[in-house]
């Protein structure tokens, strides 16, 4: 085993490209939920 592997299994670049999709999606969902909340405050106020 190389004194550099990660727990994962997957290589530093491998790593980073995961990282960076991850991110990217979790930015999309997070406004789109965000999106959403906005819409149901204007349709129903709840504070």
């Amino acid at each position: 085993m190389a004194d550099n592997a990660s727990l994962t299994g997957l290589t530093e670049e491998e790593a980073q490209e995961f990282h960076g999709i991850f991110m990217s999606s979790f930015s999309a969902f997070v406004g789109v939920a965000a999106f959403a909340h906005l819409l149901a405050w204007f349709w129903r106020p709840w504070l």
